[in-house]
């Protein structure tokens, strides 16, 4: 999925945006939960999209870690660009190891989409609009306002990530799936 959000994503106007046909996503979804084979090459890359936000809204306690939902929302408090990136990277040393290699990739992609924004209309802003609510939410449900304000700083924070993610997880990261 996020080798063809790779390859398709920063041509396309929306991604992550906008959605894929409904059924074609539950069908598909049923087959990868089954653990059929898919073809998703086959199918509109605003399903894979859907698809790759929905895998991650099912990581049990979130890509980021509900645990350490707090010390995330408050890393953009902090001061200067460089103290945030300190921040986030000692943050990001308390993940699993498979969340930190996700995370990479999910920012490479995130990276090559917002570097061809003019094309596809999805900047950092936009892009962490659509993708923070699936990497991080908070360990008990709250009130309909708690939980937009929520969504508002987490969504800043990915929008900071997106834009510093080669500071943050290493110039490599843009060249982890090759060219485009």
């Amino acid at each position: 999925m996020l080798s063809l959000l790779y390859q398709e994503g920063p041509s396309t106007k929306g991604i992550f945006r906008r959605s894929g046909s409904a059924k074609t996503f539950k069908e598909l979804k049923e087959k990868l939960d089954s653990g059929a084979e898919v073809d998703l090459t086959r199918e509109s890359i605003f399903v894979t999209a859907s698809l790759f936000k929905d895998f991650l809204r099912n990581i049990p306690g979130s890509i980021l870690s509900s645990q350490l939902c707090d010390k995330w929302v408050s890393v953009l408090d902090q001061g200067n660009n460089e103290e945030k990136i300190k921040s986030i990277q000692r943050l990001i040393e308390h993940l699993p190891r498979a969340n930190v290699v996700l995370l990479r990739y999910i920012f490479g992609v995130l990276h090559g989409i917002e570097m061809r924004s003019e094309e596809n209309q999805m900047n950092a802003f936009n892009l962490a609009v659509c993708i923070a609510p699936s990497l991080l939410w908070p360990p008990v449900s709250s009130t309909p306002d708690i939980e937009n304000e929520f969504i508002k700083k987490i969504s800043s924070l990915v929008q900071f990530l997106i834009e510093n993610c080669c500071r943050i997880f290493g110039d490599e990261i843009t060249s982890l799936f090759g060219e485009i």
